[in-house]
């Protein structure tokens, strides 16, 4: 993970955080309760969401570098075989 992503991650967890207290805040006071509730389901499924993509992202990039690993090998055996 790149330093530039990890302060993205940082920026988007304080938010947040500040979101499910704000909607901690609504739902202790017995007003907007929908609203409250409604809130935290989002938080909840956006990060759901982004974990998910990161980790499609990080199987992706892991099979990339499978695939150029025994291509580089291939390459390797082709040149063994031709000297």
């Amino acid at each position: 993970m790149d330093t530039r992503e990890t302060q993205t991650w940082v920026i988007f967890y304080l938010l947040s955080f500040i979101v499910l207290l704000l909607a901690l805040f609504f739902t202790t006071q017995g007003i907007l309760l929908g609203v409250g509730l409604t809130l935290i389901i989002i938080v909840i499924g956006i990060n759901f969401y982004l974990m998910w993509n990161e980790i499609n992202r990080f199987n992706r990039k892991r099979e990339l570098m499978h695939q150029l690993s025994i291509k580089e090998i291939k390459e390797e055996e082709k040149d063994d075989f031709l000297m």
